[in-house]
Order: C-alpha cells, then structure tokens, then sequence
C-alpha cells in the first residue's frame, strides 16, 4: 500500500507515574486509519511502528494502543522536547508516517 502520513495538532501530556514519560494521543481519526491499515499489529503490546516529526526533528518510534483514550500515544522522549522546546501542556505540530 506505501507510506500514510498524518499531520495534526496535539497536546504534550505527562504520564501521571513515577517514569516522566511524555506523551501525544492520536486524534481518534487517526487511530482508525491506523487500526484498519494495520489489522495485525505484531510489535510489542499492539504498537504500531512509526516515524515522527516535530519542528526539525524526525524519529523513529511507535504508537501504542491506550484503553483511555481509545486511540494511540506517542512517547515523546527528552531529547526531542528538549531540542523543540516542549513541555507537558504544550500544544505542537506533529506528522507521522507508517507504511501500511
């Protein structure tokens, strides 16, 4: 099928535990383009491999599954808030790509 992209606008959120994860959750739009084109998720806890970009950085990653929110989340690790200047509460501009 090829590359999906999706650009949107989200919110950076911090995990409420003990680990200082960051966070975006997937407009639910999304997650159901994902859900379809990638029936069989076989990475680790239904997560789904993706590339990201903010600003000038792009990575690899994935997106995960969460009950909560009934889409996907997608960590966003320190290196990458700290070179965009993000922080939980902050909303940003984001792509991601994933081959379907």
């Amino acid at each position: 099928m090829g590359e999906m992209t999706f650009e949107f606008e989200a919110q950076l959120w911090l995990y409420p535990g003990d680990a200082a994860w960051h966070f975006i959750t997937l407009p639910r739009e999304i997650a159901e383009e994902i859900r379809f084109f990638c029936p069989r998720r076989g990475a680790g806890w239904g997560s789904v491999r993706v590339e990201a970009c903010i600003g000038a950085s792009r990575w690899r990653t994935s997106v995960f599954p969460d009950k909560q929110s009934a889409s996907f989340v997608l960590p966003v690790k320190a290196e990458i808030r700290k070179r965009e200047k993000l922080a939980a509460g902050q909303t940003c501009r984001l792509s991601i790509f994933f081959e379907a």
